[in-house]
């Protein structure tokens, strides 16, 4: 089966800095093929097409990556407002600037402050994706309708 609109691609991957080859984050990752967002567009026409066994790699500028660091998304909170039990590297939900509620990553811990991070991890960074088709199949109709895929290296409910 060929990778086209509505199918489940699992991918193995592996993506690293493209001036150093310092090796940023690897793992399986399963997507919606077909325009709904859940990956990189850029990994996504280059897969378009393609089978199980497919490899390829695709260099990302920052805007095609996780995008420009935001620092409006770097702040501050007093200690005593930290829930007990999250640590650095952990993650909290609060309102983001819109009031939608955002992402934060716990990334410093210093006295009664605790510094937090909205951006991903990766923003500001050009990377290199490298990955082989490890799967392909026809979405389910459910999977179509959430836009995106379930079970494996998807999403779960």
């Amino acid at each position: 089966m060929h990778i086209t609109k509505d199918t489940a691609v699992t991918l193995s991957y592996k993506i690293t800095d493209p001036a150093t080859a310092k090796p940023l984050d690897a793992g399986h990752v399963a997507y919606l093929h077909g325009g709904y967002d859940n990956i990189f567009a850029k990994v996504e026409a280059a897969l378009d097409g393609q089978a199980v066994g497919h490899a390829a790699t695709v260099d990302l500028a920052v805007a095609d990556a996780f995008g420009e660091r935001d620092e409006a998304l770097v702040r501050t909170i007093p200690k005593a407002e930290f829930p007990p039990g999250v640590k650095v590297g952990g993650q909290l939900q609060g309102p983001g600037a819109d009031g939608q509620p955002q992402v934060f990553n716990v990334v410093k811990i210093k006295g009664p402050v605790v510094h937090l991070d909205g951006n991903h991890p990766l923003a500001g960074k050009a990377l290199r994706f490298a990955c082989k088709v490890t799967e392909v199949r026809a979405a389910t109709p459910e999977e179509i309708a959430h836009r995106h895929v379930h079970g494996g290296h998807g999403h779960h409910h």
